[in-house]
């Protein structure tokens, strides 16, 4: 009788990590498609965040729209010239499915009449040449243009290191402008 507990006993331990073996390596690939579901979501979400923004009526080339998305929150950020645009972008983002809430920390440019001419004649002096007149071409051009009391800062995507420098010195031509900021990205 000793003899057979002994063998069973001795069974049990040897078959226990067979067992365990595969039940543990079958728990990873539950962990990975969970990541991987996560991280399609977050990238969905991003995606939806992007358009629901860019889709909005009165986002021009005069304005910057940015976002950071963290777990279900989203913080807007960025510079608007209507304030209505500062509460459309908060509410559009706070339609989408899976936003539990919107962190609105855009800021609106103040009303100034020299801005506005700078903001035309800045316009003019980067889409009129034509080295970057083909980025015009989009509905919303991808070199944005800020202007505040006389500083301008240039944000977007250009194609080459090229075309950035042209239009910071594009807008550096332009008169009455007190200084500018090239914040353009190449793209890639």
């Amino acid at each position: 009788m000793r003899k057979q507990l002994r063998a069973l006993f001795v069974t049990v331990l040897l078959a226990t990590p067979v067992i365990a073996l595969p039940n543990s390596a079958a728990a990873r690939p539950q962990e990975e498609k969970k990541q991987r579901s996560a991280a399609k979501y977050r990238e969905k979400l991003y995606k939806e965040v992007r358009h629901q923004l860019v889709m909005l009526p009165w986002y021009s080339v005069f304005d910057n729209l940015a976002y950071q998305v963290e777990g279900d929150k989203v913080i807007l950020y960025g510079q608007v010239t209507r304030p209505t645009l500062k509460s459309d972008s908060e509410a559009a983002v706070k339609g989408i499915e899976g936003v539990a809430s919107v962190v609105n920390n855009i800021e609106v440019l103040p009303v100034s009449p020299m801005d506005d001419q700078l903001r035309r004649a800045v316009f003019r002096a980067i889409y009129g040449d034509r080295g970057l007149s083909r980025y015009s071409i989009q509905a919303v051009p991808s070199i944005h243009i800020i202007v505040k009391n006389g500083n301008v800062t240039l944000e977007g995507v250009v194609d080459n290191e090229t075309d950035k420098n042209l239009a910071g010195l594009r807008a550096n031509g332009v008169p009455n402008v007190f200084s500018v900021k090239n914040n353009l990205v190449v793209a890639g």
